[in-house]
């Protein structure tokens, strides 16, 4: 009979991204992470095998959680660029932004590595873009495109403060999607 989880994998999971984004894919191991999530480094192994399952179900967590907070923020955020910006956002918390930028690369780097991890950023990637683009543009082949620009803005707007640091993350990052949406959505005014 198998024995009953006291800890369930969501929450283990959960307390081993924090783990995870600390030290890194490479330096995740089963003994931090035994510590990390309370429960002992054989029954770590015992639910996820080897290192290399337990990374990909910390992440592949991780999209699951970032799936949701994009479907909740498309939800709940206004259907014009101004609530794309809002949505973008949302989705980048101020206070983990440091993080993000630079242990989150780490993260993304496996995500790129891994073809199952791969597979997720691309489908989130186009959740997103799906997201933008209705806020964008009526026409749905436009509205793609510009979710996709807009997205990579968003990212690169947050690569570059990472360098620049002149503003806050928020700040920097809103300015630089407010500044594409007028240049690439908002309608030119010709008659001039």
């Amino acid at each position: 009979m198998a024995r009953r989880k006291t800890i369930p994998d969501a929450q283990v999971l959960d307390a081993l991204l924090d783990a995870l984004m600390e030290t890194g894919p490479a330096g995740l191991t089963f003994a931090r992470a035994a510590q990390a999530a309370g429960l002992s480094a054989a029954t770590l192994v015992q639910r996820y095998g080897d290192r290399d399952a337990l990374v990909q179900a910390i992440l592949l967590r991780a999209w699951d959680c970032l799936d949701v907070a994009t479907a909740v923020a498309d939800e709940q955020e206004a259907s014009t660029p101004e609530g794309a910006i809002a949505l973008l956002l949302r989705l980048m918390a101020p206070e983990s932004a440091e993080r993000d930028a630079t242990d989150g690369l780490l993260l993304l780097r496996e995500d790129i590595r891994n073809p199952t991890l791969r597979a997720r950023g691309a489908a989130w990637g186009q959740q997103l873009a799906d997201a933008l683009g209705r806020r964008l543009s009526p026409d749905p082949e436009e509205g793609r495109r510009l979710g996709w620009q807009m997205a990579s803005i968003w990212q690169g707007a947050h690569t570059w403060w990472a360098f620049t640091r002149q503003d806050t993350a928020e700040r920097a990052i809103r300015k630089a999607l407010e500044e594409w949406v007028r240049d690439a959505v908002e309608p030119k005014d010709t008659t001039a």
